[in-house]
């Protein structure tokens, strides 16, 4: 199983320096209240043999032409290392943050892929799609890259006929909130098998939380966490929400964010069940974390990429060179 980094934490500098060091795969930079793409551009000029991931660049932030000469320049950047994770987002952000509405996801994002690719190819951009008419009008200048660039696409995706989806035109997938049991799901949805071929990547996002302590106490940090993402959204559309109720925890899901729209967010925090954020976490000892990292891999995962959460800088480092350590 490749490694790679969650550069969400503050000291990202150094935990990347030092991921870089230990041999990490990857480097995902998140999209969330800030943009991947500065991250990823920071990286690169700091880094020289990690690959990049954008986790994940907001479909509906960008036009997919603009997306492409986006792809296309951090490619150049980093020398050939950047990956470019997309995703469709939810309503709250497509809706709430870019006025954009939210329908028909799962088409928009096949058009949005194709055109990117049309792009990346070098091949002048004309395309007549149900969502996505470029140009405008017949006859009117397109869209042509100068300097083509071959970039790997991964797409993060939860519902079921989105992981479809993403198995049948992404070259790999990028998945967050999962138990090893989801994973193995994800993966036959995709239409794949594990393990799997190398040209398709499983990539998985977790917290991980390494220590001697006991569980709850490791996992106390990554309730904030689950609560912010449970509560976002109508419980209805959200994909963080439905997860925790197939993982049989409605009840309690339903309670987080009652509790936290309420501005309850310590009451929120206290209801995010234990074993939930065991689920979709790597929390405890080394040894333990080994056998939670051979399952993920035998339900399909590829790369892992991991958020350490420590008290200090010291213990982040730390848990990245242990990980780096374990036989998987």
């Amino acid at each position: 199983m490749r490694l790679g980094l969650n550069l969400f934490s503050p000291d990202a500098g150094a935990l990347l320096d030092h991921a870089e060091r230990l041999g990490f795969s990857y480097a995902l930079a998140p999209e969330g209240l800030r943009d991947a793409v500065g991250m990823i551009g920071w990286a690169a000029g700091r880094t020289t043999t990690i690959n990049l991931v954008s986790g994940v660049c907001q479909i509906p932030g960008r036009t997919p032409s603009m997306m492409a000469m986006t792809a296309a320049s951090l490619d150049s950047l980093s020398g050939g290392r950047f990956r470019l994770g997309l995703g469709i987002s939810n309503s709250v952000a497509t809706e709430g943050w870019h006025g954009r509405p939210f329908t028909a996801p799962l088409a928009r994002t096949r058009e949005y892929v194709e055109i990117v690719r049309m792009a990346l190819r070098g091949e002048e951009v004309r395309y007549q799609g149900e969502h996505y008419r470029l140009p405008m009008e017949e006859g009117a200048a397109a869209l042509r890259l100068h300097a083509p660039a071959g970039v790997p696409i991964f797409l993060a995706a939860v519902g079921p006929r989105n992981l479809e989806l993403a198995g049948e035109i992404g070259d790999g997938w990028i998945g967050t909130f999962l138990s090893p049991e989801r994973v193995r799901e994800a993966v036959a949805l995709m239409g794949k098998k594990a393990p799997l071929a190398q040209d398709f990547e499983v990539l998985l996002t977790v917290p991980m939380a390494m220590g001697n302590a006991p569980l709850a106490e490791l996992a106390a940090p990554i309730r904030r966490f689950a609560a912010q993402f449970l509560s976002m959204g109508h419980r209805g559309e959200s994909f963080y929400y439905r997860i925790a109720e197939e993982m049989g925890f409605g009840e309690e899901a339903a309670v987080i964010q009652d509790r936290y729209n309420a501005g309850d967010v310590a009451g929120a925090i206290e209801a995010v069940p234990l074993e939930f954020v065991d689920g979709m976490s790597l929390l405890g000892s080394p040894s333990r974390i080994a056998e939670r990292l051979a399952a993920y891999a035998e339900a399909g995962v590829t790369a892992m990429c991991v958020g350490p959460i420590a008290a200090t800088s010291e213990q982040r480092l730390a848990a990245l060179t242990a990980i780096a350590e374990l036989e998987v």
